[in-house]
């Protein structure tokens, strides 16, 4: 296996079944990989946004805290905690969490797996996967400012 890039349009991309054999193979393993790359943002950006949701253990106002801390992505660990009545269930809480551990696991599943493409030192695939970040994060990351 070569260490340095090349162009060419063969390549096994991480499994054997998914082995690229020609220009149309290419384009459209590229393709794949580009999809895998924005849902990749996505996911990054939904996991972002479940974490802002309102949370019975963190107030919502944010009384003392600076303008810097006030948009920080991190500022709900930040905020003191009150004492308060929780608003959900503990089933609610739970199923928050689970969902939130699923989608970490499918972020980083995801991840490693691009990464492995990346591996494969083809510059095709390699423009694929940052296509695909510029795209993900241009779609996903204003969405967060109308959270």
């Amino acid at each position: 296996m070569s260490m340095t890039f090349e162009a060419g349009s063969s390549v096994m991309l991480l499994f054997h079944f998914w082995d690229v054999q020609g220009p149309a193979g290419m384009v459209l393993s590229v393709f794949m990989v580009l999809l895998l790359t924005v849902f990749y943002e996505l996911l990054k950006v939904w996991r972002i946004w479940l974490g802002k949701r309102p949370s019975p253990f963190h107030s919502s106002d944010c009384r003392g805290s600076s303008t810097a801390l006030a948009s920080s992505l991190s500022e709900s660990s930040l905020v003191p905690m009150e004492q308060t009545a929780p608003t959900r269930s503990p089933t609610n809480r739970w199923l928050l969490r689970g969902i939130q551990t699923a989608l970490h696991i499918l972020q980083v599943t995801l991840g490693y797996m691009l990464m492995l493409c990346v591996m494969s030192y083809n510059t095709w695939i390699f423009l694929g996967v940052i296509l695909g970040s510029v795209l993900g994060y241009f779609i996903g990351f204003p969405l967060l400012g109308q959270i």
